[in-house]
């Protein structure tokens, strides 16, 4: 009896495997084909004909190379991003995905229409040099890297004097910012964040020291805004009877506009913040 129970048991343990099995091979077979099962498969043959260094009809001008999966841009400052094609359309899986029309393809010639709906011309390069452009074995250049920054100011209140120092060091914390290049196809610009030090003395005596990061104001910036800005510096503001005042900058990379919040530091070591204007 113990027998037929155990011989039993191990028949359904195979049953079971086997249909496990199975399915992970129908899983594994439907990878790399799409976005889903039951969706367009990627055109393979389209994708082979991209591959190479294309050239902008209107100008010369290296607009992209195609190697494997990947584009690269010849600005070294925008982020390489992987692309697919469907039918008559190119997907770019960058921070969002993107979707390009494609009106025409061959060997040499690609047309597509860019976000704004116009019609982009590209021919593939055969000059070696044209491949000189990408150099993709080096990491991505960040905009503002290794910019450091060193300010002291001396200022008086009553009978005290206060140095006050203040030092904008670039980090490896990366910022995204979407922009259009000529071809008006949208690439990924990084930039670094900055942390800022500032630190306080009282003739020889340390009143305050500490290191700030954007992260530092989330109290004041909502969290999808926060993400896209950069922390570029503290300002000296002014100094009253309640301490020494400074305004932290924070901006989105090559915008105008600055996100402003005031830091009070108390003459007890203390740190208010509050906010400012925009």
């Amino acid at each position: 009896m113990y027998l037929c129970i155990d011989m039993m048991l191990r028949k359904d343990l195979f049953h079971t495997l086997t249909v496990v099995l199975g399915m992970l091979l129908l899983v594994s077979c439907g990878l790399g084909k799409g976005p889903g099962i039951n969706g367009p498969q990627e055109d393979t043959q389209a994708k082979a004909l991209l591959q190479g260094v294309w050239l902008s009809d209107e100008d010369g001008s290296v607009a992209f190379m195609a190697k494997g999966d990947t584009i690269f841009y010849p600005d070294s400052t925008s982020l390489p991003v992987c692309f697919q094609v469907f039918e008559d359309t190119i997907v770019l899986h960058g921070f969002n995905d993107v979707k390009y029309l494609i009106l025409k393809q061959s060997e040499h010639l690609f047309q597509f229409k860019n976000q704004m709906g116009e019609l982009v011309t590209l021919t593939k390069s055969s000059e070696f040099q044209d491949l000189q452009h990408f150099e993709i074995q080096k990491k991505t250049v960040i905009l503002n890297q290794n910019q450091v920054v060193k300010r002291d100011t001396v200022v008086s209140f009553g009978s005290n004097r206060y140095h006050c120092y203040v030092q904008v060091n670039p980090t490896t914390y990366k910022v995204r910012k979407t922009v259009y290049n000529n071809e008006g196809v949208s690439v990924e610009n990084v930039y670094s964040d900055n942390i800022v030090n500032l630190c306080v003395y009282k003739g020889s005596q340390k009143l305050f020291s500490s290191d700030f990061n954007k992260n530092d104001f989330s109290e004041f910036v909502e969290e999808d805004v926060l993400k896209k800005l950069v922390l570029n510096d503290l300002e000296f503001i002014g100094i009253d009877e309640n301490g020494i005042f400074y305004n932290a900058l924070m901006a989105e990379p090559d915008s105008p506009s600055t996100i402003v919040v005031g830091v009070l530091i108390t003459y007890n070591g203390k740190v208010v913040k509050k906010s400012a204007t925009m």
